[in-house]
């Protein structure tokens, strides 16, 4: 909370197919590699037509894989074939629909989508294997007719809470909390087997557990990320069993990045990527989430990257390809989740990242094929302290109850917005306050007295 790609011949294994489909005008997916330019001349048309029937594409130079343009044409070219060992998907029978595999998807997480069984999607779909399935495929879900999936968030929401222990279980089960986070700072001094007894002793009590793994040092020096050892870290992290791994934190900042090597192309080549493959190779029922940006309009291109063009750059580099959950940050909220103004710090401009709607806007808009995971949201108060450090004078008027309500309020937005898996609360129970630097027990549920304002509201959200 703040203010040599080694692997390129593991990723061609990866890249998205060619999917083609026919409805009434010609519908292309974006796949790696592809340009405006590019796709125009292999359809036999021109920029300028792609646009005029794609209003939604504003820069012609910015596209992205899984994106769906419109081709005003006749005919199209064949789809890339399947990989080999894989068997062509039938056309679908009439009465079906079709679903196109994202990457992260099995067949039994598209079946439960469906309310149907991965057996009968293998059936409809000539699978001969149920686990092997790959990204573009377009399988056929029977017995359905039209008809949309079930929202991917919407029934599996999950609420919880940014702890350093367990000491408050009953806090978090009154909250109706099911997950815990834990951030873990690498190269640290703390041993993968401390980090085992956590998430062992999370699953013996119930609670499934987030580990973000980030750097630990602040304001890192240039080029001292050593990629090929954090990817091999976050292989021994996911060997471990945890539910989720977050990959890195707030990169768009030279707080967590190396300044002037801030670039989201870089994140998602060198780390993202490379760590989802990981992960997913020893534990595909992990789910990847990116590592959440800084909610800042603050962009100097060398210190600090706004999250909003960070997000279109690691839009642009395939990042939805890599991840089951957009990572997203909120923690500078002084009015309710409902407010789009307000805010004491924003004198009229409205910026998104002061405000939770706007905020789950922007990211939701810029990966719609995505779920949200906020692995960080909460809302700092002073009440109980003495006074409240510069850079949060914003919240300095925030009360208790009004955290509370805020906080539960939020929830709902979030359970019911039909594409938000996860929210984590910062936090449960830090006690860390400083006048001179960080407040993080001002965002505390459980305050210095032991009392929890917060976790009656949570709890009946829940429920």
């Amino acid at each position: 909370m703040k203010r040599s790609r080694w692997f390129a011949s593991t990723l061609a294994l990866l890249l998205l197919f060619g999917v083609v489909t026919a409805v009434s005008a010609l519908t292309y997916r974006v796949t790696w590699g592809d340009t405006l330019s590019g796709i125009a001349s292999r359809f036999g048309t021109s920029i300028s037509t792609i646009l005029q029937a794609n209003p939604q594409i504003t820069n012609p130079n910015l596209i992205y894989v899984g994106q769906d343009i419109e081709i005003p044409v006749a005919g199209a070219p064949s789809p890339t074939p399947p990989p080999p060992g894989t068997t062509p998907t039938p056309p679908p029978p009439t009465g079906t629909q079709t679903y196109t595999v994202q990457a992260g998807d099995t067949l039994s997480a598209i079946a439960r989508r469906f309310n149907t069984t991965a057996a009968a999607i293998a059936q409809a779909s000539g699978i001969t294997n149920i686990n092997l399935i790959y990204v573009g495929q377009v399988l056929t879900i029977p017995g359905g007719g039209s008809g949309n999936p079930a929202p991917p968030g919407n029934a599996s929401f999950a609420l919880g809470a940014q702890t350093l222990n367990l000491n408050n279980q009953a806090r978090l089960q009154e909250a109706g909390m099911t997950w815990i986070k834990y951030q873990y700072k690498w190269p640290s001094g703390d041993s993968l087997a401390n980090l085992e007894s956590l998430i062992n002793a999370a699953h013996s009590k119930g609670f499934k557990i987030l580990v973000t793994v980030t750097g630990d040092s602040a304001y890192p020096a240039a080029n001292s990320i050593n990629f090929l050892a954090y990817i091999d870290f976050v292989k021994q992290v996911a060997a471990l069993g945890p539910d989720a791994i977050e990959v890195w934190n707030e990169m768009n900042i030279d707080f967590e990045w190396p300044a002037g090597q801030i670039s989201p192309s870089s994140y998602v080549n060198n780390m993202l990527a490379p760590a989802y493959t990981a992960v997913k190779a020893t534990n595909s029922n992990i789910m990847v989430i990116s590592g959440a940006l800084a909610p800042t309009g603050f962009d100097n291109n060398t210190n600090a990257w706004s999250d909003s063009r960070y997000l279109a750059g690691m839009r642009s580099a395939g990042a939805a390809n890599y991840m089951d959950c957009v990572g997203v940050h909120y923690n500078a909220g002084a009015t309710a989740p409902s407010a789009t103004s307000g805010h004491p710090a924003d004198p009229g401009d409205r910026h998104y990242s002061w405000y939770f709607g706007p905020t789950l806007n922007l990211y939701r808009s810029t990966f719609s094929t995505r779920n949200l995971c906020l692995t960080e949201f909460g809302y700092m108060s002073p009440e109980g302290f003495s006074g409240v450090p510069p850079g949060f004078s914003w919240a300095a008027n925030t009360k208790l109850n009004q955290q509370a309500a805020w906080l539960a309020e939020a929830a709902q937005i979030a359970k019911n917005s039909g594409y938000v898996r996860l929210a984590i609360v910062f936090n449960l129970d830090f006690t860390k306050y400083e006048l001179d630097g960080d407040p993080q027990a001002g965002y505390a549920i459980v305050r210095q007295n032991g009392s929890c304002p917060a976790c009656a509201p949570l709890g009946n959200v829940m429920k």
